[in-house]
């Protein structure tokens, strides 16, 4: 898998609060870390799972991903995103540390977020 195809496969499933799909973006034993303070959720099914659940208070959800800087097998790449969550209008804006096996498989996410209230627009330099 491309990059260009994972990193769109990241945001269509979040738009459609799809956790199967988003589990098959990952190694069988991948590690996706949501809060650097809290331990990775490891595997598909515990990724699958942790998905499900944090996106079941989102709604009209709308991604926007940047333009991902390559390092060999390590990706970094901005994500900007506008919902309601648990009803109300919020802003989360962010950035995805990821590692990728040999066949362009994640084995590993860190994420680091931003959340706002009310609706905000990216500043003119965001994405690139």
């Amino acid at each position: 898998m491309e990059i260009s195809e994972w990193v769109e496969g990241y945001r269509t499933a979040w738009e459609q609060s799809d956790d199967a799909s988003l589990a098959e973006l990952f190694t069988e034993g991948g590690s996706y870390r949501s809060n650097i303070f809290e331990e990775p959720n490891v595997g598909r099914e515990a990724i699958r799972a942790y998905w499900r659940h944090a996106t079941k208070t989102q709604s009209d959800i709308s991604v926007r991903m940047g333009t991902p800087f390559v390092d060999g097998n390590r990706v970094a790449v901005e994500f900007w995103t506008t919902m309601r969550n648990e009803g109300d209008e919020v802003t989360l804006p962010g950035c995805l540390l990821l590692e990728f096996d040999d066949d362009g498989v994640c084995s590993s996410l860190r994420e680091y977020w931003q959340l706002e209230f009310g609706e905000r627009h990216p500043p003119h330099e965001w994405g690139r």
